[in-house]
């Protein structure tokens, strides 16, 4: 007999019939599950998930470095685009950044032009009072058109002021920044009028109405300001203040008279004789008319005369 407290080696069948074999303790007769992987088997997958992580460190390390090698690389570029003028230091402004300034600021400028071209005398100096800074915008997007201009109506009537031996007293209506007087304001008298005094030597009112007595001036004119949709009251003005004999020299973008004869007739009825027509390049059309008497007393609108020059949206 064998002594109690010993575990046996017993040998059973299970439910297939074979033989399975168990370990009973004897004294408990508790069934224990046979013993499951070896340690060494645990070990080796420890350590194949151990070489896994290390793999994945080394690899996010690596893409570490590539990334702080482009950053460097991107830093790199920058400064040699900075050094080659891709960006601009007066404000830190990219190219592109320079470029949506300019756009918006073309945007800008098209929309105060239309606004002076569709409205009347009145309603456009009260505009530019209310915001005097609508002025400086629209002569600096107007300046930028200047420079694709095959010439530049203004320096016509310059060259033409130069030519006159006679000291003239000369109304620039619609005068911008004033460049007629600049320029020969020391051999002529040149008053300069327009919405808003850009500078010292500009009168600011509406050209319907200037600070000028009747019959006081040799010659009149409007370059290329003949802008708003009661432009004959501007007319009517130029007629005023010119002596009898005097001069009224007109400048105009050409797409803007579509019937030149109806627009002729139109003066002629204001007063004036039609003297010279220019129109040597495709832009511009230069007219030269001469008072003969004063205005009628009633003025008779003829809209449509004139159209508006607006500039296409982009």
């Amino acid at each position: 007999m064998k002594k109690p407290g010993k575990a046996d080696a017993v040998s059973t069948r299970d439910a297939t019939g074979h033989d399975s074999a168990r370990t009973v303790d004897v004294r408990s007769k508790v069934t224990k599950p046979k013993v499951g992987p070896s340690s060494s088997q645990a070990r080796n997958k420890l350590n194949k998930v151990k070489e896994l992580l290390a793999a994945k460190r080394e690899k996010d390390a690596l893409k570490g470095s590539e990334d702080a090698t482009s950053t460097v690389k991107s830093d790199s570029t920058s400064k040699r685009a900075l050094s080659k003028g891709a960006v601009s230091s007066a404000g830190g402004l990219s190219v592109l950044q320079q470029k949506m300034q300019q756009k918006l600021k073309g945007a800008r400028f098209r929309w105060i032009n239309e606004a002076l071209y569709t409205t009347t005398g009145d309603k456009a100096l009260e505009m530019v009072q209310n915001d005097p800074s609508i002025f400086e915008e629209y002569h600096q997007g107007f300046s930028a058109q200047v420079e694709k201009w095959p010439v530049n109506p203004v320096d016509v009537f310059i060259k033409y002021l130069r030519s006159k031996p006679d000291k003239l007293v000369v109304a620039d209506l619609g005068c911008g920044e004033a460049r007629l007087s600049a320029t020969v304001g020391q051999q002529h008298t040149v008053h300069s009028f327009d919405l808003v005094a850009y500078n010292e030597l500009i009168t600011p009112c509406n050209i319907a109405d200037v600070p000028l007595p009747n019959d006081s001036a040799d010659v009149a004119i409007f370059c290329l300001a003949l802008m708003g949709t009661d432009f004959l009251k501007f007319i009517r003005e130029a007629n005023r203040i010119l002596r009898v004999g005097g001069e009224l020299k007109i400048a105009e973008v050409i797409s803007r008279v579509s019937d030149v004869d109806a627009f002729v007739q139109a003066l002629e009825g204001q007063g004036f004789k039609l003297a010279r027509t220019t129109a040597n390049n495709k832009m511009f059309i230069m007219l030269d008319f001469t008072k003969v008497k004063r205005c009628p007393a009633k003025l008779s609108d003829k809209p449509g005369l004139l159209k508006p020059c607006i500039y296409k949206r982009r």
